[in-house]
């Protein structure tokens, strides 16, 4: 699932008071008689350095006088402000309180901001139900984020039931104002056939409009798709490359992950394990499990970096405690060979029972064979700690 769009700082584009034609000694003049339209163009001046020295503390003053006056603009403005701690602390639930009057007064910015809040639980107790009502609001006002936000609830079933016809309805009315995360998550749609016909063409078409505004999450997917050149989308390891470094110097994990990967493989760039671990580790960081998993490996063979078990160890423990079945096999033969870590026939044991669960055979196998040099004691406790330990995995996935 994609993360929901986060409020962005585009005061600007949303301004529907025109300053373009007033100097600011006169809007200075009206503001300061009282008019609240004056005080919120005052307040944008501030925020755009217009006639002014940028001063989010001036723009701050400003925009609360007109918003006590009851000026809806203003007050979503204000909401802004205290989201992102713009001339004022950081502050979410004044935030909500500014949001929340600009928004039943029909202001469709603010509906969406008050949707983004309840979504995220930020300045009041999460609450889906809450965030698909003000979604509603703003999207049926043809407000594009919010439209894109209203098809994720639909597509993952929260605050609604699921319904990918609906989730479709609202990405593509997003999608077709330009919105970058309503084209992502339709290309989305198009490559799983959730809700339309499955049809690789149209993914990349609109993924290809989405990554083309920067949307990271799309550049990803593009890159993907020309990865496996699936159905009509050629392989083009190169292209993949551009579109993965692209979402990957933006810090998107999975992205930086799959990089890692062409450099492992030499892969429409020259094999370079270096560079490789450097994909890898800041993925990992991020606690991707798969790139966690390489990770461990490139320590565990010394390729791009210095062979070190220990930090092998370090890795597929990370991964492994994730679910993933490959970092926990390995995570295991480490534990049997004492390879970084010290001897432990019954770690060994729980790691390949916990990754056998899928029915791996390889698990299977080594499991077995770390059973037969485990003491019927040791083999019940082993068989405890392994359910627990699946059992955990199975309420950390569910959490995320």
């Amino acid at each position: 699932m994609f993360r929901k769009i986060m409020l962005m700082f585009l005061l600007m584009t949303a301004c529907q008071i025109s300053l373009a034609d007033q100097q600011f000694d006169d809007a200075m003049a009206r503001a300061k008689a009282g008019d609240a339209s004056a005080q919120t163009n005052l307040g944008l001046m501030y925020i755009d350095g217009k006639g002014v020295p940028q001063d989010y503390q001036q723009a701050v003053t400003w925009f609360t006088k007109a918003a006590e006056q009851g000026h809806a603009s203003a007050q979503s403005y204000l909401g802004v402000m205290y989201t992102h701690g713009r001339g004022v602390p950081q502050d979410y639930q004044q935030a909500v309180k500014w949001y929340t009057k600009a928004a039943e007064q029909g202001h469709a910015g603010a509906q969406y901001g008050v949707g983004v809040m309840h979504d995220n639980g930020r300045g009041v107790p999460q609450d889906f139900q809450q965030a698909v009502k003000w979604y509603t609001k703003a999207a049926e006002q043809g407000h594009a984020s919010a439209q894109a936000n209203l098809g994720s609830m639909y597509e993952h079933g929260q605050g609604v039931p699921k319904d990918y016809q609906q989730a479709i309805k609202w990405y593509t009315k997003g999608a077709q104002q330009e919105d970058a995360s309503a084209q992502s998550h339709l290309g989305v749609m198009y490559t799983h056939g959730r809700g339309v016909p499955q049809d690789y063409q149209q993914a990349v078409t609109w993924f290809t409009k989405a990554a083309e505004q920067g949307d990271a999450q799309a550049q990803n997917h593009l890159g993907l798709m020309m990865v496996h050149g699936e159905q009509g989308v050629p392989k083009d390891y190169k292209q993949a490359v551009t579109w993965f470094t692209k979402a990957a110097e933006q810090g998107l994990a999975g992205a930086q992950y799959n990089l890692g990967v062409m450099h492992d493989n030499g892969r429409g760039v020259p094999q370079d394990f270096q560079q490789a671990v450097k994909w890898y580790t800041k993925a990992a960081e991020q606690g991707d499990a798969s790139a966690q998993s390489n990770l461990g490996l490139s320590y565990f063979n010394g390729q791009g970096v210095p062979q070190d078990y220990k930090q092998a160890v370090t890795w597929f423990t990370k991964a492994a405690e994730q679910g993933h079945a490959s970092a926990q096999i390995n995570l295991g033969a480490m534990y049997g060979a004492g390879q970084g870590v010290q001897r432990d026939y019954k770690q060994a044991y729980v790691w390949f029972s916990v990754s056998a669960v899928d029915g791996r055979s390889d698990a299977i196998k080594n499991r077995d064979v770390a059973q037969s040099l485990l003491t019927a004691a040791e083999l019940r406790d082993a068989q405890r700690m392994a359910s627990e330990l699946a059992r955990q995995i199975e309420l950390n996935k569910a959490k995320n």
